[in-house]
């Protein structure tokens, strides 16, 4: 399923809430908790990333993967924590919205 404009964002930071991470962990994890309904490929991911980092939301430093491999991990900023909430906030106003326009039966107009 291709993510919103925006949304990509938001589901980094809420995986960097329990904290620091590399890139493809953060894709594994967006992955496995939608149960394989959002697929988050690389060529998103990284700009995703180095916008975040440019925006002051996460930040990052060089470390050891699990499998003993160089690896980038990103870490959520106080700054990236504010705007997590802030937009999941926005989220979550926004899906009540749109579930009541499709639960709500058609009227005429008048």
């Amino acid at each position: 399923m291709q993510l919103l404009q925006g949304t990509l964002d938001m589901l980094i930071l809420r995986t960097l809430i329990f904290g620091a991470r590399h890139g493809h962990s953060i894709a594994v994890t967006i992955q496995r908790t939608s149960d394989d309904d959002l697929l988050v490929d690389h060529g998103s991911l990284y700009p995703a990333l180095q916008r975040l980092e440019r925006q002051g939301l996460i930040k990052s430093k060089w470390g050891t993967s699990e499998l003993n491999r160089r690896a980038r991990f990103y870490d959520l900023t106080r700054a990236g924590r504010k705007k997590l909430t802030a937009e999941t906030g926005k989220w979550e106003r926004m899906v009540r919205a749109i579930g009541r326009v499709l639960e709500h039966p058609n009227e005429q107009e008048t």
